[in-house]
């Protein structure tokens, strides 16, 4: 809004008190009409157009030069939320899930667009550039375990760290999330497995990040694959593609999945256990998390797997893969070795 001069402000609520319209003090002042109505909302506010009362000299309104006015319709639909929002924050839950529990808690009735300028007002970030690249339906997914706190492991009774495996289409941006207790070969290749008879297919290729249950030795040109991932791809005609140590941005679909997944589903919650938090994120995935709107394709990623991407994707094969262990041993001085 422009700055005016106390004695300009001074004209405006003159002109409206003897009887000039919005418009034509904006058009002979010279003044945009949305700075005219705003001085003339503070003017009213103030009793300055009540033609009862005299109007004050320009130095006596109150008002310095230069002074910013914030109109009544800035105030954020938000703004009485404003501790439940800062305490879902502090818990770092992502604003689509703020908005989400506003809804179902409190009642609120506002927009999304609301709430994420009212959370960017309270955390402003700096924004992250990079290049996005996009694959045809059924070509790629991106997998990846993330943090999932600790849940209680219902065989020992105690609370154990969990991790979220997320394996994410590229195209679509559908999801399968599980939670586990360890990032080994054997829980790796199960959860695929189970990622693949969720969306009833495979996809050509699937990128990774250099963790030790899938890549053994880490290199730009030739990183050496775990034999049980290796044999798990060649059952099932995958490609698997490594990404380059240290460049999370390469994978950043499932990226953004596992932090969705942190901020959205798992931020502010409890659960009775981890079988539990795996019954809640499946419905979490197809109720919630697959009919929003993405922020990139601007589809609803279900919407877009079921329309297009799941029948695009290769055959599971009939012949089930069965896990085993592959281990380096060293061979003794009677040639025999230790298993």
């Amino acid at each position: 809004m422009e700055q005016l001069h106390m004695y300009h402000i001074h004209e405006i609520l003159y002109r409206r008190r003897n009887g000039a319209s919005a418009r034509s003090i904006a058009a002979q002042l010279g003044h945009s009409r949305s700075t005219v109505e705003r001085y003339l909302s503070w003017g009213d506010a103030q009793g300055y157009l009540d033609p009862t009362k005299p109007l004050p000299a320009p130095e006596a309104l109150g008002l310095q030069d230069g002074e910013r006015l914030k109109s009544p319709q800035m105030l954020s639909t938000v703004e009485p939320y404003r501790a439940v929002v800062e305490t879902l924050l502090e818990q770092r839950v992502e604003t689509q899930a703020i908005l989400q529990r506003l809804q179902a808690n409190h009642g609120y009735t506002g927009s999304y667009s609301s709430v994420r300028r009212f959370v960017h007002q309270i955390r402003p970030y700096d924004p992250y550039v990079c290049v996005r690249m996009e694959t045809v339906p059924g070509q790629q997914a991106q997998v990846d375990f993330g943090g999932a706190g600790r849940m209680l492991d219902p065989l020992s009774g105690s609370l154990r760290t969990a991790y979220a495996f997320v394996m994410t289409l590229s195209w679509s941006r559908h999801q399968y999330v599980e939670f586990v207790f360890d990032q080994t070969i054997a829980t790796w290749c199960r959860c695929h497995q189970q990622a693949f008879l969720a969306f009833e297919g495979v996809p050509r290729e699937i990128v990774i990040d250099n963790l030790k249950a899938a890549i053994l030795t880490t290199a730009l040109e030739d990183p050496v694959v775990s034999e049980a991932y290796r044999r798990l791809a060649l059952c099932h005609n995958f490609q698997i593609h490594p990404c380059r140590p240290r460049t999370p941005q390469h994978k950043g679909k499932v990226e953004n999945g596992v932090h969705y997944v942190q901020r959205n589903f798992l931020a502010g919650q409890t659960f009775a256990d981890l079988p539990e938090a795996n019954r809640q994120v499946k419905l979490w995935v197809d109720g919630i998390a697959g009919l929003r709107t993405h922020g990139t394709t601007h589809e609803q990623p279900l919407t877009r797997f079921l329309q297009t991407e799941k029948a695009a994707l290769l055959p599971i094969p009939s012949d089930p893969f069965e896990i085993f262990d592959v281990r380096r041993v060293k061979v003794q001085s009677d040639c025999h070795v230790h298993v």
